[in-house]
């Protein structure tokens, strides 16, 4: 058989699953490295690697799921910190003002936001935590939902927003280690991180009751593989009341008591 790729199919399945998702790993980190070795301006640096990010996760989502750099909003006009990625519903939820590259998503339409940071450490991480809190805190409405039958299906209870962390690669000796878990650990409540990656090291999250992690060769795909499960399990965002919004506008309550 000719074809190596093929032949390595063919005799052992598995492992042509791991050596072809390293490959395409080792693109993502050969990119990162590029960007971090020739930009000479911090910002600029950050910006294409948050690009080569938004690119690898918009790749694997399924068209159901958006993904963008933006700021979250809500019907009461509160906003969030401009957040790195957010994944979102396009279907169903509008962006809002949005003007070339900046745009409002409405906090209903938000299933998950990461952060993007060249290493994992503890500035990072709190930086994360606390940006993940300010897309948490925003107000979400939800409605009943109107069907073909007579009865509209109650109005979904709102799931928790994902949060986490991205980056090329992890400060600390051991990695996600006890230095890492420490910090982490002390981000509690609407701050906490649900997921961290660092590209070169390993994958973390805590999807199910007990913390994963799995090494670098395979991390990022092991990461998109198990953040998709995740976005699976929250299955549609809740209806979103635009009366909401369209009171704060006409100064009149469309939804009165």
């Amino acid at each position: 058989m000719s074809n190596p790729a093929k032949a390595i199919s063919s005799k052992d399945g598995k492992r042509f699953l791991q050596d072809a998702f390293h490959e395409q790993q080792k693109v993502l980190q050969a990119h990162l490295e590029y960007a971090k070795k020739t930009i000479t301006h911090d910002g600029k640096c950050g910006d294409v690697t948050e690009k080569h990010f938004l690119k690898t996760l918009a790749a694997y989502l399924p068209n159901r799921y958006a993904v963008d750099s933006a700021v979250v909003i809500d019907c009461k006009g509160q906003t969030s910190d401009q957040m790195d990625v957010v994944i979102y519903d396009p279907q169903y939820t509008p962006c809002l003002l949005d003007q070339h590259d900046h745009k409002y998503i409405p906090a209903e339409a938000v299933y998950a936001v990461l952060e993007v940071k060249p290493e994992i450490n503890a500035k990072y991480l709190v930086y994360a935590g606390k940006k993940a809190e300010s897309v948490r805190r925003l107000h979400r409405t939800s409605i009943p939902i109107p069907h073909a039958g007579s009865v509209p299906y109650p109005a979904k209870v709102l799931f928790p927003i994902t949060a986490g962390l991205i980056a090329a690669d992890v400060s600390w000796k051991d990695g996600f280690g006890n230095s890492f878990k420490k910090q982490l650990s002390a981000l509690k409540g609407e701050r906490r991180l649900d997921c961290v990656v660092a590209v070169s090291t390993a994958s973390f999250d805590v999807f199910e009751a007990a913390p994963r992690v799995v090494g670098g060769r395979n991390a990022l795909v092991f990461f998109l593989f198990r953040l998709l499960q995740k976005l699976q399990s929250l299955g549609t965002v809740p209806a979103i009341d635009w009366n909401a919004y369209a009171s704060q506008l006409a100064n009149v309550n469309l939804n009165p008591k």
